[in-house]
């Protein structure tokens, strides 16, 4: 393959990686919902733990770390995006 078809390969995977993102948050508005319904926090440190290991261990050794930096800002995003609902509901109250 050249550049031009390795990029349009990269272009489709970039597709399905927003679309799979935008179904995330979504999920994550939902969990918020619920946590907020059940006076749960919205950090849970050793649910990250335990999915972290587990995304690190589907990947080889040499691409682990690269996952791990990629999932703990997924991680970040998805507990602001939470904070950040969960704070709007409290003002639209």
């Amino acid at each position: 393959m050249d550049i031009t078809q390795l990029r349009n390969e990269i272009d489709k995977l970039d597709e399905q990686l927003v679309s799979l993102f935008n179904e995330r948050m979504d999920i994550a508005a939902e969990i918020a919902q619920y946590k907020k319904a059940n006076a749960v926090p919205v950090y849970d440190g050793k649910r990250e733990r335990e999915k972290l290991n587990a995304i690190a261990a589907m990947l080889p050794e040499d691409k682990r770390g690269y996952i791990e930096e990629l999932y703990t800002l997924i991680f970040k995003l998805s507990r602001d995006y939470q904070e950040k609902l969960m704070a709007d509901e409290v003002r639209d109250a």
